[in-house]
């Protein structure tokens, strides 16, 4: 559904600028495609008062730039259009396996970037594009748990998870289900509100209710075990920054980028590869001459 949403939306932005560049001027159209961007830096902008301490103007400006394109790659190109441009990966015997889970208002096609980069280590992965786009989080459990299974049945081990924003919630929310069923996954989330965050006040649908600050939903949620959480002060979405920290997880500071451009922080892709190189807990518990009790 959000890729039609999506789709519509980029058709409507070209035609307005075409209609203001006939009766205006060209110059006058282009402008009115970036009207995205100048909405964008307000975003920004109120950083400077959530946030303490507050960015520098330095690293919101150099946030904002790399937003602009990050948005437009995601939300003009590969999630109207491309959302199926890297199909699911599960090539036999793969050593590995990871699970992509992607937020608010997105589609798989979030993850085209590091899809290819995965195919081409031939790592096996699958990412979904979760619905109902504007329905309760806990409706997309089943089938990260069909994901999950899936990618056990083919590699013998426990996949990575990795989210972006909504989509840590959405993974805490599968623990929360299936988690005594399965061993400790490793979790990688961007950019993720798991203390919720107050522009999700300004949102409709069940699942950003759900991510508004204080609300009960998501104080019920439980934590991750194993847990990398990368966080920025500059993320306009996801706000006051320090609220992307799930407590007990291993926080990740990254500085002059936006919420979206977590996805292509470098930083996070060598966590990724770290934990695919990383023996499973069955594993490590297996060489061991004994066993520690786990707790869920």
């Amino acid at each position: 559904m959000n890729g039609r949403l999506q789709r519509i939306w980029v058709v409507l932005r070209l035609l307005a600028a075409l209609a203001v560049g006939w009766y205006f001027g060209w110059a006058w159209g282009v402008l009115t495609l970036g009207l995205h961007a100048a909405v964008l830096a307000l975003g920004f902008v109120q950083l400077r008062w959530v946030n303490r301490p507050p960015p520098a103007w330095g690293q919101l400006l150099r946030a904002w730039a790399r937003e602009v394109v990050a948005s437009e790659l995601a939300f003009a190109w590969r999630q109207p259009w491309r959302e199926w441009a890297e199909p699911d990966h599960l090539p036999a015997n793969a050593p590995h396996g990871v699970l992509l889970v992607h937020g608010f208002s997105c589609n798989r096609g979030r993850w085209n970037g590091w899809m290819k980069r995965l195919r081409e280590q031939g790592v096996a992965f699958i990412a979904p594009s979760m619905e109902p786009a504007f329905g309760s989080i806990d409706a997309y459990t089943d089938e990260i748990e069909a994901g999950v299974r899936r990618l056990q049945a083919l590699t013998g081990r426990m996949p990575v998870l990795c989210a972006h924003s909504m989509g840590g919630l959405a993974l805490r929310a599968w623990w929360r289900k299936y988690g005594a069923g399965h061993e400790t996954p490793h979790v990688i989330t961007l950019g993720s509100p798991h203390q919720g965050t107050r522009m999700a006040a300004l949102g409709l649908g069940v699942n950003t209710q759900q991510m508004r600050l204080g609300n009960a939903w998501l104080g019920a949620l439980p934590g991750l075990p194993n847990a990398d959480c990368f966080w920025t002060p500059c993320d306009q979405i996801v706000n006051p920054a320090e609220r992307a920290i799930l407590p007990g997880a291993r926080a990740h500071r990254l500085d002059g980028v936006g919420h979206m451009g977590l996805v292509h922080s470098p930083e996070a892709w060598k966590v990724l590869q770290e934990a695919l190189r990383a023996p499973s807990l069955q594993t490590a518990l297996a060489g061991s001459s004994f066993n520690t009790p786990r707790r869920i």
